[in-house]
């Protein structure tokens, strides 16, 4: 549905996310733009900052893409303090689900996914696509990334895979 609001059939796909810079924003869009292509229905895609999301908004979802900068070798701390605070409260509720992950970094990005990989897994989680490792720039090839990625995950939340 345009304004957000699910419908009562609507599957949702929850967008966990730190954008802190514009480039971080930029694939955040990217993503919401595949999440939202006008093919893919009965999903309702909601987009929440790591740093307000809640076990109820994680427990009302049916799927998840999460994005993050790759922050010292590390996912943001937004992302960790959203892991923490919802982790306890949604492990085994959330089993099976099917999740997507975007990572940027300067120069590297491989302990950021590596860090969430491993909450994934506590979760039980299931990847539904390839996680987007970008360093560097952003660039159309990267947008068209990102954009299937949230693409290729709505479509497995609306049970269409």
């Amino acid at each position: 549905m345009a304004d957000g609001s699910p419908e009562d059939t609507d599957k949702v796909l929850l967008v966990v996310h730190h954008t802190s810079s514009p480039a971080t924003r930029e694939l955040l869009e990217a993503v919401l733009a595949g999440a939202h292509d006008p093919e893919i229905t009965g999903v309702t895609v909601r987009s929440v900052p790591a740093l307000h999301a809640t076990p109820v908004d994680v427990l009302g979802a049916d799927g998840y893409v999460f994005g993050t900068s790759a922050n010292f070798g590390y996912m943001s701390g937004a992302l960790k303090h959203f892991f923490d605070t919802v982790y306890y409260s949604c492990l085994d509720a959330v089993a099976g689900r099917p999740f997507g992950l975007w990572v940027h970094g300067n120069n590297d990005t491989a302990g950021a996914v590596k860090s969430v990989q491993k909450i994934v897994t506590g979760l039980e989680l299931v990847q539904a696509a390839g996680i987007v490792e970008i360093t560097g720039p952003i660039d159309a090839a990267v947008r068209e990334s990102c954009y299937e990625l949230g693409a290729t995950v709505a479509v497995t939340v609306a049970g269409d895979l």
